[in-house]
């Protein structure tokens, strides 16, 4: 349970617990800080016991958004000083129960904001295009050669974008679009003020899965937006329309989104989260129209380089005595 980067006997200095490997700078920040550090080493979530065990040791944690860090959790860290989220979500973490305990959470927003647009960008083209249905008959051997009818897609040029969520990566997502001649419809609680910088247009979230020739996901995971598109939001939507979720998985109500598919209510989906990560629903993985990435939004250097220094650096500041640079509260 105590792995090379240090023991729970380092009592001189704050013991921060780190849930997975990290990409550089991993945890040097941390121990240049001068904390001790305990580090889950395979790469793949700790247990629950390893959590609990581990947190009851720490002054801080920084996890990832497999880790369900709830209330029955959180009772186990009487040291516990801080939660650094290494996500812009932070759904994982019960952040009341967190503030009751008098423990700061903190999250890692703006530093993947242009990676997962540009994602989003790439997961809806290769949607709309048969990317990966084409790369497939290529390497298969199955490819006899140009032809006038093979694999039709859907043209993202002139058609219309609708943006469920103009936060900031909804915002990124939707300023791309001006390269594409698109028109922009966005859904959010209020109107936004980014609204004039993408010339986007707000509307009713009805109205915007009936027009929309894409609709891409970017809301926040909340109670009200668990399964918002449901099958009835997908029978809204165009028959040749394409679903994109590059934000959280829970958004979808997958069983729907396997029978929109097959049935034809919609024409195709490109999917980076799942409602049951790391799971598929049943049935997503045999249709064709449907693209599935390993939850790839922020998986570029700079990205993660970025969400790590800032997990980091709001690790150091809360057992420094200073103001965390990204709470979410």
């Amino acid at each position: 349970m105590f792995p090379r980067h240090g023991t729970w006997n380092d009592r001189a200095v704050p013991t921060v617990y780190v849930t997975r490997p990290l990409p550089a700078p991993g945890t040097e920040p941390l121990r240049a800080a001068g904390m001790t550090v305990v580090q889950h080493e395979p790469d793949g979530p700790p247990s629950r016991a390893e959590l609990r065990a581990n947190l009851a040791q720490a002054d801080a944690l920084l996890c990832l958004l497999t880790e369900q860090v709830d209330d029955d959790l959180l009772a186990s860290g009487d040291r516990l000083r801080v939660v650094a989220n290494l996500a812009v979500g932070y759904d994982n973490v019960d952040v009341a129960a967190a503030a009751r305990r008098g423990v700061v959470v903190t999250n890692t927003p703006d530093v993947l904001t242009e990676a997962t647009a540009d994602l989003a960008w790439a997961a809806m083209l290769a949607a709309c295009r048969h990317v990966v249905t084409g790369d497939r008959l290529v390497r298969s051997g199955g490819w006899a050669g140009w032809s006038p009818t093979q694999l039709i897609g859907r043209p993202v040029h002139g058609r219309t974008l609708g943006i469920v969520g103009l936060g900031k990566i909804g915002t990124a997502v939707a300023r791309r679009a001006t390269g594409f001649s698109m028109r922009v419809l966005y859904h959010s609680r209020s109107r936004h003020e980014a609204e004039v910088e993408v010339g986007g247009r707000w509307a009713p979230l009805e109205q915007l899965l009936s027009e929309s020739d894409v609709v891409s996901l970017h809301a926040p995971l909340t109670p009200s937006t668990h399964h918002l598109i449901d099958g009835a939001a997908l029978r809204r939507m165009k028959p040749s329309a394409v679903l994109v979720n590059t934000a959280r998985g829970p958004l979808v109500d997958e069983a729907a989104l396997v029978t929109a598919l097959r049935d034809g209510e919609i024409a195709a989906a490109a999917l980076d989260v799942y409602e049951r990560e790391p799971a598929v629903t049943a049935g997503l993985a045999g249709l064709d129209n449907v693209v599935l990435l390993p939850h790839l939004g922020s998986a570029t250097d700079e990205a993660r380089r970025g969400m790590v220094e800032l997990a980091c650096a709001n690790v150091v500041a809360v057992l420094a005595g200073r103001p965390p640079l990204t709470p979410v509260t």
